[in-house]
């Protein structure tokens, strides 16, 4: 079973989570016999959180509490708090998972964390813009590796610009292996296009019964 750790904090930017937290979490979409998964928020204390929305997020766990294997995920949002020492943790966490081969995605501000840390330095990555890197990570050496794109994907590092979400959240879902690859390229064209036979197209390449 897949366990997705999902970091919140402060002001965390609530639509760069929405497609890949509902999908992976509503497992709608997944493929007959897709392992399950176990969503999961987490956070330096057990204090509620709020996020940029206005949303309140209570965190189901703390950074001590997570399981690190490769069946391990850890997605980290973008928010105007990253500057906060404390979540130093959950970046060494980051860490953690990247070298016991589990899986970090990280979109807009939580780049920019990873980039100071030094874990962009050597690994294909994108965000913001390279100038907004260097900007805010006056540590980084990564630019070798920055790709000008929305979500760039390097084996079990998915990083991604605040307009990367869409891209991002399939780039996730393709690594997890949970949806059928015809499912997942006319989910992605259905919600980057808005046109109705992605949506039917979607719905027949479904298992019987998972239509919903």
């Amino acid at each position: 079973m897949f366990t997705i750790y999902v970091y919140v904090l402060d002001t965390l930017a609530d639509w760069e989570l929405g497609y890949v937290t509902a999908e992976l979490n509503s497992g709608r979409f997944f493929k007959k016999g897709a392992q399950r998964v176990s969503l999961k928020t987490v956070s330096c204390s057990k204090e509620p959180i709020r996020s940029m929305g206005g949303m309140t997020i209570v965190p189901d766990c703390l950074i001590d509490d997570m399981a690190v294997s490769e069946t391990s995920v850890l997605i980290l949002p973008g928010a105007n708090t990253w500057n906060d020492p404390r979540h130093g943790a959950i970046i060494e966490k980051a860490s953690e998972f990247l070298s016991a081969g589990a899986t970090v995605c990280a979109i807009c501000g939580a780049t920019a964390a990873l980039a100071s840390a030094g874990l962009l330095d050597n690994r294909p990555h994108t965000s913001n813009g390279l100038g907004f890197l260097e900007m805010v990570s006056p540590g980084y050496k990564g630019q070798g590796f920055y790709i000008d794109k929305p979500s760039v994907a390097d084996n079990n590092l998915i990083t991604a610009s605040s307009t990367g979400a869409l891209l991002w959240a399939k780039q996730i879902i393709e690594h997890l292996g949970v949806f059928q690859s015809d499912t997942l390229e006319v989910w992605y064209e259905y919600f980057s296009t808005g046109e109705a036979k992605h949506f039917f197209a979607l719905m027949q390449t479904l298992p019987s019964g998972n239509e919903n």
